[in-house]
């Protein structure tokens, strides 16, 4: 009886032991697994921080390059639109001088006229009634063609005593003069006229050398006009 009892002890003692290994065996891997689960959030974490730190680079990135690229294309922006204004203003200047080129030579091929006109004017002498009427006549038409080169601009030259200026005057007589110092304007041969300030007709003039000075020029053969126009011219009457 008493080994019964003996043997049930240690069958006792043993169960009891082999729950004591299970419970640490059971602790120790509920243990290992909290410590794996946390070691698996951990890498979760850094793997998550590390994504995140990527995007931000490769946004911040991609904004440097977005803001190159707005700064590269505004630079294009700015230099079109500066071309195109100097283009605009180019334009505006060639269709300028182009119609000041086309007026300049319509105007050109009218003043010869004008010069034949002043030249009749210089040379008749009505002495009879209808000469006079003949004359006055004459004259209303050349006070109308004065009056359109006015409108368009074109005035005459003053240039008798006047400084010889090459980019105004063409010097088609040289002489001795005891009146004017050297390079002087001495007389007009064919007037010249301004176009809005720009010279449409250059002025053809006899330019003094000085006193005491020889002429070392052939006179050519011009047309002479006289200097001074009657009150009656109106464009003769500008300064």
């Amino acid at each position: 009886m008493i080994e019964k009892q003996s043997d049930n002890v240690e069958n006792l003692e043993e169960n009891v032991s082999e729950e004591v290994n299970k419970n640490e065996n059971s602790s120790v891997i509920e243990n290992q697994t909290s410590e794996d689960k946390q070691s698996l959030n951990e890498d979760d974490e850094n793997i998550y921080a590390e994504d995140l730190k990527n995007t931000i680079t490769n946004n911040d990135a991609r904004l440097e390059q977005l803001e190159k690229e707005h700064e590269t294309l505004k630079s294009q922006y700015v230099r079109i639109a500066a071309d195109f204004d100097n283009f605009r203003k180019r334009q505006s200047r060639d269709q300028d001088d182009l119609k000041v080129q086309l007026v300049s030579k319509a105007l050109t091929a009218i003043l010869p006229i004008v010069d034949n006109f002043e030249r009749a004017r210089q040379q008749l002498k009505p002495e009879s009634e209808e000469a006079q009427t003949l004359h006055r006549s004459y004259q209303g038409l050349y006070k109308q063609l004065v009056e359109v080169l006015k409108q368009q601009g074109v005035s005459p030259m003053r240039v008798v005593a006047q400084q010889f200026d090459p980019k105004l005057h063409e010097a088609v007589l040289r002489e001795p003069s005891q009146e004017f110092h050297e390079d002087i304007i001495i007389e007009e041969l064919q007037r010249g006229y301004h176009l809005e300030g720009k010279v449409l007709r250059h002025a053809l003039v006899k330019v003094s050398m000085g006193p005491g000075q020889q002429n070392s020029q052939e006179p050519e053969e011009k047309d002479k006009v006289e200097e001074d126009i009657d009150s009656e011219n109106p464009i003769s009457e500008e300064n």
